[in-house]
């Protein structure tokens, strides 16, 4: 079986992040660690609310949030 995001839903998934990131930053966060507590536990709490970032950031799947991140970490 072969998973494939479609090519919409890879660039939503970056601009989702990038807003989450932000989101957290802005109230001092750390966005690193939120964000990697939040894919290990599944809890959305790790995310703040502040901007809406914690509805948008479970708007898509965990395993899309982790393959975007590392698909990025190695093209970079």
């Amino acid at each position: 079986m072969k998973f494939e995001v479609p090519k919409d839903k890879q660039n939503s998934v970056r601009d989702i992040i990038l807003s989450v990131f932000s989101s957290l930053e802005e109230k001092g966060y750390d966005p690193v660690n939120q964000v990697i507590g939040y894919i290990l536990s599944g809890d959305p709490s790790y995310i703040t609310s502040h901007n809406n970032a914690r509805s948008t950031i479970c708007s898509i799947e965990r395993d899309e949030l982790l393959e975007e991140l590392l698909k990025t970490y190695l093209k970079n």
